[in-house]
């Protein structure tokens, strides 16, 4: 694979930097303090632009997680997917998973600092229309600050159909130096959706009481939904803490923590999973940008 650029932003009240790759989907592979990395790299970005291997900080677009069919009907569009057209991916049973923009090199950087980032995609090539037939303007808006890195996501649409919000990010996170077993989750008060064996919603729901739990060796693979605006994820191990802030634009979210390794996704979404399929989503009306946004602040345990 040659040799991709990494943009590097760094906090300049800490020693925290963050890491971007735009020629990979603008992917985030590495948030990290000196000799300490926060993010989940897994299998590393090499899988992730070959094999779409999520690691680090992809965003999944235009739909987070699955669809229950290879088709959908959206704002007048009738869409059929194919795997391995149209940049579609599937899971092993066959739901298209993650959207289409994994590792995708079309993304333009705009303007550039020591602590920012703001990079932008032209939503309208017949590559991309023929998954999600909906011409936009993606902008992603990236800062480091106060340790704290931030994303802020813009859907503008650039044609008279309004373009639906149902994307999300998946970024996995590990606390350095701590084994799993030792690691406390706290989650907010939200709604879990239970999933079927293809890990797409049943239908049914039941609401959740803010909680802090061991993580210890839970196996995670579940929705949620009326996450409120604000809402903080929190991973905490040893002297470290990760929250993971829904600032805005996010009422969904999934926890994904496999067996046997050391890392947690806490992934903010724009709507549930399968809602592209299922409605309920909101959109970005002609004229009308949507921004969405999300946090991560890195800090001490007891700080």
């Amino acid at each position: 694979m040659p040799e991709l650029e990494r943009i590097t932003l760094r906090d300049r009240s800490s020693a925290l930097t963050a890491t971007f790759v735009p020629d990979a989907g603008m992917i985030g592979t590495s948030l990290a303090e000196g000799e300490l990395e926060f993010l989940g790299r897994r299998r590393g970005l090499d899988a992730y632009v070959t094999d779409a291997k999520t690691m680090g900080i992809p965003i999944l677009y235009p739909w987070a997680n699955r669809l229950g069919a290879d088709h959908y009907r959206a704002e007048g569009a009738q869409v059929h997917l194919t795997a391995g057209e149209g940049r579609v991916r599937t899971d092993p049973h066959g739901a298209p998973i993650h959207g289409v923009l994994a590792a995708y090199p079309g993304w333009k950087i705009t303007e550039r600092s020591s602590d920012s980032l703001t990079a932008t995609l032209d939503y309208d090539t017949d590559e991309l229309l023929a998954a999600f037939p909906f011409r936009h303007v993606l902008t992603q808006r990236i800062t480091l600050a106060d340790r704290t890195l931030s994303i802020a996501t813009t859907v503008e649409p650039t044609a008279a159909v309004p373009v639906p919000l149902c994307f999300g990010y998946h970024p996995y996170f590990t606390i350095p130096g701590v084994p799993r077993g030792q690691w406390e989750l706290g989650t907010p008060a939200m709604r879990h959706l239970p999933v079927d064996e293809r890990g797409i919603p049943t239908g049914a729901h039941e609401p959740l009481p803010a909680a802090s739990a061991p993580l210890a060796e839970r196996v995670l693979d579940d929705g949620f939904d009326e996450v409120a605006p604000g809402s903080v994820f929190t991973i905490a191990g040893g002297e470290h803490r990760i929250d993971v802030s829904f600032d805005a634009g996010y009422p969904a979210a999934q926890l994904f923590a496999p067996a046997g390794d050391d890392l947690i996704a806490i992934e903010p979404m724009a709507a549930p999973t399968d809602a592209l399929r299922r409605g309920g989503y909101r959109t970005a009306a002609p004229g009308q940008p949507e921004t969405a946004r999300f946090s991560v602040t890195v800090g001490p345990r007891n700080g």
